[in-house]
Protein backbone atom coordinates (compact mmCIF):
# COMPACT_ATOMS: atom_id res chain seq x y z
CA UNK A 1 0.00 0.00 0.00
CA UNK A 2 3.14 2.44 0.99
CA UNK A 3 4.20 2.28 -3.07
CA UNK A 4 0.60 2.46 -4.21
CA UNK A 5 0.40 5.74 -2.11
CA UNK A 6 3.61 7.09 -2.97
CA UNK A 7 2.93 6.17 -7.07
CA UNK A 8 -0.10 8.11 -7.02
CA UNK A 9 1.03 11.61 -4.78
CA UNK A 10 3.95 11.68 -6.94
CA UNK A 11 0.94 11.36 -10.52
CA UNK A 12 -1.23 14.05 -8.58
CA UNK A 13 2.05 16.13 -7.71
CA UNK A 14 1.34 18.88 -10.10
CA UNK A 15 -2.08 20.42 -8.60
CA UNK A 16 -1.96 21.00 -4.77
CA UNK A 17 -5.46 20.21 -4.27
CA UNK A 18 -5.66 16.84 -5.39
CA UNK A 19 -2.52 16.37 -3.47
CA UNK A 20 -3.40 17.09 -0.33
CA UNK A 21 -6.99 15.38 -0.78
CA UNK A 22 -4.65 12.21 -1.89
CA UNK A 23 -2.81 12.98 1.31
CA UNK A 24 -5.82 13.09 3.81
CA UNK A 25 -6.84 9.52 1.78
CA UNK A 26 -3.15 8.04 2.38
CA UNK A 27 -2.98 9.19 6.29
CA UNK A 28 -6.04 6.81 6.86
CA UNK A 29 -5.08 3.95 5.04
CA UNK A 30 -1.28 3.79 5.88
CA UNK A 31 0.20 2.16 9.35
CA UNK A 32 1.69 4.11 11.45
CA UNK A 33 5.35 3.26 10.49
CA UNK A 34 4.63 3.95 6.45
CA UNK A 35 3.43 7.47 7.77
CA UNK A 36 6.45 8.31 9.43
CA UNK A 37 8.34 6.92 5.85
CA UNK A 38 5.90 9.05 3.97
CA UNK A 39 6.47 11.77 5.99
CA UNK A 40 10.50 11.70 4.71
CA UNK A 41 9.25 10.40 1.33
CA UNK A 42 7.51 14.29 1.24
CA UNK A 43 10.25 16.17 2.48
CA UNK A 44 12.23 15.02 0.04
CA UNK A 45 9.53 15.38 -3.13
CA UNK A 46 9.40 19.26 -1.53
CA UNK A 47 12.34 19.88 -2.67
CA UNK A 48 11.46 19.27 -6.06
CA UNK A 49 7.97 20.83 -5.57
CA UNK A 50 7.86 23.54 -3.22
CA UNK A 51 4.10 24.83 -3.60
CA UNK A 52 2.66 21.04 -1.85
CA UNK A 53 4.63 22.58 1.11
CA UNK A 54 0.35 23.69 2.22
CA UNK A 55 -0.26 20.07 2.44
CA UNK A 56 2.24 19.57 5.38
CA UNK A 57 -0.15 20.66 7.72
CA UNK A 58 -2.24 17.12 7.52
CA UNK A 59 1.31 15.67 8.66
CA UNK A 60 1.52 17.44 11.83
Amino acid sequence: MFDYTKAVLKKVSFDVNLFCKELEKALTRLLPHEIEELKIWINDLLVQKPQLNQCLIYLK
